[in-house]
């Protein structure tokens, strides 16, 4: 899988501006390039700052270039417990077809199984045949039962919730988005 000149690895700080670049390429493949809202600044924060919130691995070719990446973060199921969510999983288009995709994923699942994580999520679009064909040749479920539920950063703006709930949330220090 990995030639000499490629390298698997933790992700660091110094990742992050080419990590956001293959966030906005997956982006443009999955045909919502407008999406990404993200910033360098919030991935600083929620990755490095003093509570991170998401972890990564990458791939990086001779040239020190990221061609891959694994962005994961612990998730919780009340019925099954410590779980992790790959949020996305992508190898830039010029280094498919090689098994890198497959490799960051072994390094998820390892870092499920190290983390003593119960179970291993993630979405696919219904569009994506390749990337469900992956998933299901490494022996994944693919699942059509479950709906995927979502507030956007408006709706949560416009959500009127209880001022009871209000009371108890914690609110965020330093945000600044």
């Amino acid at each position: 899988m990995l030639t000499d000149n490629s390298k698997l690895r933790r992700g660091v700080e110094a990742d992050l501006p080419q990590v956001l670049g293959l966030i906005q390429e997956l982006a443009v493949y999955e045909k919502a390039p407008e999406a990404v809202t993200n910033t360098l600044a919030a991935m600083q924060r929620d990755g490095f700052g003093p509570a991170p919130i998401f972890s990564f691995f990458v791939l990086e070719n001779a040239a020190a270039e990221i061609i891959g990446l694994a962005l994961y973060y612990t998730a919780y199921s009340t019925w099954k417990g410590r779980m992790l969510y790959l949020e996305d999983l992508v190898v830039t288009e010029a280094a498919r077809r090689g098994g890198l995709g497959r490799l960051l994923f072994d390094a998820v699942v390892a870092e499920a199984r190290a983390t003593g994580a119960v179970r291993m999520k993630w979405q696919v679009l219904d569009w994506n045949e390749p990337a469900i064909g992956f998933y299901k040749k490494l022996g994944a479920n693919i699942e059509s039962e479950w709906l995927n539920g979502n507030l956007d950063e408006a709706q949560l703006g416009r959500y009127e919730a209880a001022p009871e709930a209000l009371e108890v949330a914690r609110p965020v220090v330093g945000r600044s988005l």
